[in-house]
């Protein structure tokens, strides 16, 4: 719940249209199907980490009798916690299917490899929970996001109309195979393996 606040800060970014905040917060509260993973940056994380905040300063300065006092906390910048936040993906399960709802990045993160990570650990996700296939919608304009669907073995398998309240602009509807067979697993591993090599390079 605590990651909220950065999560809709991030998709108002990368979206011209956003879920309200009191969707999030149904979604982890009520909706035993979903599933939601944020992505952090370790380096943001232990840079933010090692800067003492303007309260910790405040704190270290406080005479003996009132360092033992409840301060209220600094609201002056995001904790590291919460600007260490780059990304974040979720899916609901339905039966047997996992349903993409939303994969972001901070759009100055781009470009890195880290909207596939949250693709490939939305499928791990889906290996987890008893999945078969993965579904999502795209916008029709989107292609960058269609080539990366199309590279983890999703396929067009029709079209929403009208489907973004925005612009109304179409959806196409995207599948995978079974994400048990022998075929996709051997391929996902691959194209996982090789993605990890990246990131770590």
């Amino acid at each position: 719940m605590s990651d909220v606040p950065r999560v809709i800060e991030i998709e108002r970014l990368a979206y011209p249209s956003t879920w309200p905040p009191s969707a999030y917060r149904k979604e982890l509260q009520d909706n035993r199907w979903a599933h939601y993973i944020v992505l952090r940056d370790k380096h943001i994380l232990e840079e933010q980490s090692a800067v003492p905040s303007e309260s910790e300063k405040a704190r270290k300065n406080r005479p003996f009798p009132l360092s033992l006092l409840p301060s209220r906390p600094a609201a002056l910048a995001p904790s590291p916690d919460l600007a260490s936040i780059v990304g974040f993906a979720g899916l609901w399960l339905m039966v047997d299917e996992s349903h993409v709802t939303t994969i972001a990045t901070h759009p100055g993160h781009r470009g890195l490899g880290l909207g596939e990570f949250l693709l490939v650990s939305l499928i791990d996700i889906s290996y987890n929970i008893g999945a078969k296939w993965v579904t999502l919608e795209v916008r029709v304009s989107n292609h960058t996001a269609q080539n990366l669907y199309r590279k983890y073995g999703f396929r067009e398998a029709g079209v929403r109309h009208r489907y973004y309240s925005d612009n109304q602009e179409d959806a196409i509807i995207m599948w995978t195979d079974e994400i048990n067979s022998a075929s996709y697993k051997q391929k996902f591993l691959e194209l996982k393996a090789t993605l990890l090599q990246k990131l770590e390079g």
